[in-house]
């Protein structure tokens, strides 16, 4: 049996929890940003897209403008 008991919903609101989040945000840190690896197109073997999925990412404007 657990040891948690769930809130009643009167204690638990939105704003409740964004209030913990904020006080709770100068704690977390982020770990650094590490960039990918570059891979040569020269290894990337056997990716077959249709013509369809093609057309749609490249008008995508963050992908093919």
């Amino acid at each position: 049996m657990s040891k948690h008991t769930a809130l009643p919903e009167s204690e638990l609101s939105l704003a409740a929890l964004r209030g913990d989040c904020a006080r709770m945000a100068p704690r977390w840190t982020a770990p650094a940003k590490s960039a990918p690896a570059a891979l040569k197109p020269s290894l990337i073997n056997g990716v077959t897209v249709p013509p369809s999925s093609a057309r749609l990412i490249d008008a995508m404007s963050e992908y093919g403008d």
